[in-house]
């Protein structure tokens, strides 16, 4: 069985994914940056973002366009190789 048949998730299509960095680096500006890399459509009117009750961090809901589970893989990878996000889910 493949990958692509063993996922859960029905390729192509929209996923959500969640980042955290902290608010006074660039994580927000990376976060996009990794968005239009993954997805020429990626659209940042639909990021939601909310902070910290101290406003140290904020965490960022993106929905990308998912071609398929390796595509996926490729942009968890390039959030979690950024310096400035601390995870992603």
């Amino acid at each position: 069985m493949s990958e692509e048949q063993e996922s859960l998730i029905d390729f192509p299509c929209d996923f959500m994914i969640k980042a955290m960095g902290k608010t006074d680096s660039d994580f927000h500006q990376n976060v996009v940056e990794i968005g239009h890399r993954h997805d020429p459509k990626f659209d940042v009117t639909r990021i939601v973002a909310r902070e910290s009750k101290n406003g140290t961090y904020t965490s960022l809901s993106v929905t990308v366009y998912a071609e398929s589970k390796p595509h996926l893989d490729k942009i968890y990878q390039d959030l979690f190789d950024n310096e400035h996000v601390l995870w992603a889910l």
